[in-house]
């Protein structure tokens, strides 16, 4: 048995990486422990999962702004606790959340390794950090250099959906995902709970798009909207939050926002996706191309009309190339099992360090 560590923060879909991973190693025997926002306690709640919340109190918007982003990285409170919390409960292998560089350093500076969870594309990450590098270097800490002193770098995401990335570990999906299989033509509307500026119009737009389209139409506009602040036509089911795991088996078609776990997630049931990214500072316009430039999908700017968001939707919920492409990514994403496949790159780090 080992001891792992995860270290993380209330980023949203960060945590599904994180939870599926502790979930799996805790049901494998081993002693997991998760140091993470105290919000998010019932995510890891598991059986054989010791979760623990940092000392200080601190919200971070899912909608996370660049400044935020800064204040994420180089936390002080945070990598103190992290330090007490090793001291409290030793740990042989310590994950550390992609976006806690503040935390790598301290880890780093007290001799200790970690491994880093990213929990988008790995391509993207190393695109933008290096803005997020110029200016944490004035508070002593290198991003890409800590980045690539994991050991190693886990992307839980779709091998064919990364380009240009470092050396990391590609997982695969976090996901259990069967192949989809739809009993009639079926779109799921699923865009982003956090509150960007554009959520609103951008959703009104698509359901006005599907609006008398012949199938069925299942929106889930999350907890903070209410389907009173929009004009939803008749037929289209309407739901506070449903879990992927029901929807996706039933889905033909995923009108998305370019957020990295809907996307993984559609595919993984081998689903095609309409990606409207809602915030060009996040990983949604990089995930709407990767998903276009591997032919399971397209990419539109969410300011497009309803007639050309409409078009798009009964090109890709009609047969062709796209549809095979999205099956055939399925079925690799699928054999990967990314929860499996994670728990074993972690325990063979445990070993590796318990060797050494």
């Amino acid at each position: 048995m080992a001891r792992f560590l995860f270290v993380t923060w209330d980023g949203g879909g960060n945590k599904v990486p994180a939870v599926a991973l502790a979930e799996e190693l805790a049901l494998r025997g081993h002693a997991v422990s998760v140091l993470g926002d105290a919000a998010q306690a019932a995510d890891f709640a598991a059986p054989g999962v010791r979760f623990a919340s940092f000392s200080t109190t601190r919200t971070f918007p899912s909608g996370s702004t660049p400044l935020d982003m800064v204040r994420i990285a180089s936390d002080p409170p945070m990598r103190r606790d992290v330090l007490a919390d090793l001291a409290a409960h030793p740990a042989d292998v310590i994950v550390v959340d992609v976006a806690l560089f503040g935390v790598m350093d301290a880890l780093r500076r007290a001799g200790r390794e970690y491994v880093v969870l990213e929990h988008t594309l790995d391509g993207v990450l190393r695109r933008v950090l290096p803005s997020l590098d110029a200016v944490l270097r004035v508070r002593g800490l290198r991003v890409l250099r800590l980045l690539n002193a994991g050991r190693p770098v886990l992307a839980p995401t779709i091998p064919e959906l990364d380009r240009g990335h470092g050396d990391v570990v590609h997982l695969g999906p976090m996901v259990r995902a069967v192949p989809a299989r739809p009993a009639a033509p079926t779109v799921v509307l699923s865009l982003s709970t956090a509150p960007y500026p554009a959520l609103v119009p951008t959703w009104q737009r698509v359901l006005d798009a599907v609006d008398g389209l012949p199938a069925r139409v299942v929106a889930t506009l999350g907890s903070g909207l209410a389907a009173g602040a929009l004009r939803v036509p008749a037929g289209v089911e309407v739901h506070g939050w449903r879990p992927h795991a029901e929807l996706l088996p039933e889905a033909s078609l995923v009108v998305s926002h370019g957020g990295h776990g809907t996307a993984v997630a559609a595919l993984a049931h081998g689903v095609p996706l309409l990606v409207l990214p809602l915030d060009r500072a996040t990983d949604q316009p990089w995930v709407g191309a990767a998903v276009q430039r591997a032919g399971v999908g397209r990419r539109l700017s969410r300011t497009a009309r309803p007639a050309k968001i409409r078009a798009a939707v009964e090109q890709l919920l009609a047969d062709g190339p796209h549809r095979e492409a999205a099956a055939r990514m399925g079925e690799r994403a699928r054999a990967l099992d990314g929860r499996a496949r994670g728990a074993e790159v972690l325990e063979m780090v445990a070993r590796r360090g318990l060797r050494e």
